[in-house]
């Protein structure tokens, strides 16, 4: 699922480098954060949160697949 959320990051972002996912958690709850550079940022959220949403709904389809459940965060960049 990691790998999904840096997947679909990468391509969205213009500094793919900047693109940064952890994972916490085991078993069947896993929480992941996503971090990318500060200019990318709109691209990830979009317009009222629907691209962020887009990407909560995709991973936890992935989750499901696996009988987890999967949450992502957007981390602001410092």
């Amino acid at each position: 699922m990691k790998e999904l959320i840096e997947f679909i990051a990468k391509s969205l972002v213009d500094h793919p480098d900047q693109v940064e996912v952890r994972e916490y958690g085991n078993g069947d709850h896993i929480r992941l954060e996503l971090s990318v550079a500060k200019e990318d940022m709109g691209r990830v959220i979009g317009k009222s949160g629907k691209v962020a949403n887009s990407i909560r709904t995709l991973l936890r389809v992935a989750a499901e697949r696996e009988g987890k459940q999967a949450t992502l965060d957007v981390i602001e960049p410092e």
